[in-house]
C-alpha cells in the first residue's frame, strides 16, 4: 500500500498505550523476575497487538517462550515481523484468537493491556474489571506476575463530562484508582507495583496516534478517502482533548498471585 492509497496506521507508535521507554523498561525488569526464577517460563499477552511488551520479556529472559492472542490481524502480522527481525520467531507465537474465555495458560507472567474488556461475560455489566480480574487470577502459576494497564477515573465524571466522550460513556465504566487496586486484592492478587502513566505519555501516545493520518491528510487532501479519514481523526482529537484528558488514566498495576 502506498501513501496515496490509504493513511499508514499507527507507524510511529512502539506501544499501543500511554507508555514511555523508562516506564515500559521497569515493567519488563519488575515482571521477568518470575520468568528466571521459573523452570520452563511462558509469557501470555491477551490483546497482544503487536505484542512490543511480550518481545522485551523474551530478550530479558532467554529460556522463556510466549503467545500473544488478539482479533486484529493486521497487528498480528506486525508482531510476527517484529519477532522475524530480532530473531524471536521460534520463541513466540501471535496467535487470531479471542481472549475471552481463553483455553491459553497458565503463565508464569500474563500481559493485559487494554484488553481487560475482552476477559468480561458477555452479559455482565460495567464495570468489568472484577470479571477481568478473576479471569487474570486463574490465567496465572503461583509466584508468576499480572501486569495490567487499566483505565480507571482520575475523579468521578459529570454528566456534561460524560458527553464528550465516547457514545454511551458512563461513569460506570472505569473505576477510581483506589477503587481498582482493591479490586485486585479482592481477586486474590497483592498489588507489587502501582504506578500510573502521566501527562506526557499520554501526550506522546495520543500525538503518536494520530500522526500518520494528519500528514497524510495535508499530502492528500483530495483523495476520496480523506473526508472519512478527516472526521475520524478530528473526532477522535476532540474527545481527547476535550473530553478525556485528564479525566480519563491508565494504571499498570504489576500484581502478584497469592498462593
Amino acid at each position: 500500500m502506498t501513501s496515496t492509497d490509504a493513511p499508514p496506521r499507527l507507524t510511529r507508535l512502539t506501544f499501543h498505550g500511554p507508555l514511555s521507554e523508562a516506564r515500559a523498561t521497569r515493567i519488563v525488569a519488575r515482571a521477568a523476575e518470575a520468568l528466571t526464577a521459573a523452570d520452563r517460563p511462558t509469557v501470555l499477552d491477551l490483546g497482544c497487538g503487536w505484542g512490543e511488551l511480550t518481545l522485551r520479556l523474551l530478550d530479558a529472559a532467554p529460556a522463556a517462550t510466549a503467545v500473544g492472542v488478539d482479533l486484529n490481524e493486521e497487528d498480528l502480522e506486525r508482531g510476527r515481523d517484529l519477532a522475524r527481525a530480532r530473531g524471536l520467531a521460534d520463541r513466540v507465537e501471535f496467535a487470531a484468537e479471542s481472549a475471552t474465555d481463553t483455553a491459553r495458560g497458565p503463565a508464569d507472567v500474563v500481559l493485559c493491556l487494554g484488553s481487560a474488556h475482552t476477559l468480561r461475560p458477555a452479559d455482565a455489566a460495567p464495570p468489568h474489571t472484577a470479571d477481568a480480574l478473576r479471569a487474570l487470577r486463574r490465567l496465572v502459576r503461583p509466584g508468576g506476575r499480572v501486569v495490567l494497564g487499566e483505565g480507571f477515573w482520575e475523579r468521578t465524571p459529570t454528566a456534561a463530562e460524560l458527553a464528550a466522550l465516547w457514545p454511551d460513556a458512563r461513569a460506570e465504566e472505569h473505576l477510581l484508582l483506589g477503587d481498582l487496586t482493591d479490586a485486585a486484592v479482592a481477586a486474590g492478587f497483592r498489588p507489587m507495583w502501582v504506578e500510573t502513566a502521566n501527562a506526557e505519555e499520554w501526550e506522546e501516545f495520543e500525538s503518536a496516534y494520530l500522526a500518520d493520518v494528519e500528514v497524510w491528510l495535508a499530502a492528500n487532501a483530495g483523495h476520496p478517502r480523506a473526508a472519512e479519514a478527516r472526521e475520524r481523526a478530528d473526532r477522535h482529537r476532540a474527545t481527547w482533548l476535550r473530553g478525556y484528558r485528564g479525566l480519563l488514566g491508565i494504571a499498570y498495576l504489576t500484581l502478584v498471585p497469592v498462593d
